[in-house]
């Protein structure tokens, strides 16, 4: 649930200036977001911005953890539902996919990859992000391997077959914020990922 714009003492929250960085990005792209027009669009100063995220690298990743926490509150509502595994799958992969080219969450993600090799504390928040994911689709599967939903898999083919199913997500999600799924030959990104899903889980 979004926070309120300013606490009582008249400070704007940091979910506040979340919000907004998330809005400014889907509205004017990842390279006009700066501190000062974050800042002007709020009402504030940089400097009241920088004292709470430090840096615009740091606000980025604050922004990033904000949006995936509320994805990670849905697949773990996802889990829980009374659905076949294949349904639960086919869901998961509409999560995990860009709405469109100027998806600001995916943005965010090509953004912070380039910068990941020289930053350490990017690096680390990137490995605990994609294990919540991992960790989500591999209790997915493995429920669907118990009910026979899908095929016989083991642990280490259940954690093979996630990992191998996240990192197709992610060349297909690249491809669509980058704006390569227009023209006539190509194919929607959500038909790829179930096609790929089909090979790679196949049903019981």
């Amino acid at each position: 649930m979004a926070g309120a714009a300013r606490r009582r003492d008249g400070h704007i929250t940091q979910e506040r200036m979340l919000e907004e960085a998330m809005a400014a990005i889907a509205e004017d792209g990842l390279a006009a977001l700066t501190m000062s027009a974050l800042a002007e669009r709020l009402g504030t100063s940089g400097g009241h911005i920088l004292y709470y995220f430090g840096s615009k690298d740091l606000l980025l990743l604050a922004v990033l953890r904000w949006s995936e926490a509320a994805l990670a509150d849905e697949r773990r509502a996802l889990l829980a539902r009374r659905l076949t595994a294949e349904r639960k799958l086919d869901l998961f992969l509409r999560l995990y996919l860009p709405h469109g080219p100027r998806d600001p969450r995916w943005m965010l993600w090509i953004e912070l990859w380039a910068r990941i090799p020289a930053n350490e504390a990017l690096r680390e928040a990137q490995r605990d992000l994609d294990r919540g994911w991992q960790e989500d689709l591999e209790a997915l599967l493995t429920k669907g391997v118990a009910q026979s939903r899908f095929a016989p898999m083991d642990t280490d083919e259940v954690a093979a077959r996630a990992s191998e199913l996240l990192a197709l997500l992610d060349g297909l999600s690249t491809r669509v914020v980058l704006g390569e799924q227009s023209g006539p030959a190509a194919r929607p990104a959500l038909d790829a990922a179930r096609s790929a899903a089909a090979l790679l889980v196949p049903r019981g």
